[in-house]
């Protein structure tokens, strides 16, 4: 089942549910369709559950990084108004969430990073596919995951036609290097943010080591392990993922 797209005024984004807003962050390759486990999960618990398209390609490219797309966020939530809001973000998502955190702390109540860049240089730019045919794209995006059936036709599709769209390639670099330059490590101390990191034991993208370090550096983060599983937790073990976040939120009283 396909979630509405809601267009309304410069936003485009998904909400299902009432109550404490959890915003979910998608990554360079997430649309917004590789949440359904847990779109479909949290508002039966009493969560607003959004998902705003981030504007990855359609920012000039002078506004193309991550302290840009942590100030459009900042805006959408000002948009909807929304107060004391839990942020769950994947890969480059969950860089914009830690990164909004740390400009924007009084907006945020909690926080979620699952295979987060922010930390570690490499997160985006060597395993970003080149131009290439299709079989080696193909393999790219299936070495993201730990089954590599995860990468369905569909995500192996929008690889494919983002890398070889030189606009979105150039774009993707330029987002790779600004996240570089907004390594969080000597920021993570002064963060007292509630943080739950959820990470995949498998994830070659962000290598566990990344999570520990998280999880060292930020005051007040719990760490949680997911076996069997790669960059995108919510995608492949998604049952598992709700599961942990769900008893997180409850012990938190969130």
């Amino acid at each position: 089942m396909e979630d509405e797209i809601i267009k309304d005024g410069k936003f485009r984004y998904i909400e299902k549910g009432k109550g404490t807003p959890i915003i979910i962050l998608h990554g360079l390759m997430g649309g917004l369709s590789n949440f359904h486990g847990v779109t479909d999960y949290f508002p039966k618990k009493g969560y607003k559950v959004l998902v705003p398209e981030l504007p990855i390609y359609d920012m000039p490219m002078l506004k193309t990084n991550v302290k840009n797309f942590a100030k459009y966020l900042e805006r959408f939530i000002e948009y909807k108004g929304l107060k004391d809001v839990i942020l769950l973000g994947n890969s480059l998502g969950g860089h914009i969430g830690l990164l909004h955190t740390k400009l924007f702390p009084e907006m945020v109540k909690a926080l979620v990073i699952t295979g987060s860049s922010g930390l570690y240089e490499s997160a985006m730019g060597d395993g970003y596919p080149k131009r290439g045919d299709y079989e080696f794209i193909k393999k790219k995006a299936q070495d993201v995951f730990y089954d590599p059936a995860v990468a369905t036709k569909e995500i192996v599709d929008e690889v494919y036609e983002t890398v070889n769209d030189r606009m979105k390639l150039v774009k993707t670099l330029a987002i790779a290097k600004s996240a570089i330059r907004h390594n969080m490590s000597k920021d993570l101390p002064k963060m007292h943010t509630p943080t739950c990191i959820i990470w995949g034991e498998n994830d070659a993208v962000t290598p566990p080591k990344v999570a520990k370090e998280f999880h060292e550096l930020l005051p007040d983060s719990e760490l949680y392990w997911i076996k069997e599983c790669g960059h995108a937790p919510m995608m492949e073990h998604p049952n598992e993922f709700n599961a942990i976040l769900d008893n997180w939120l409850e012990k938190r009283k969130f």
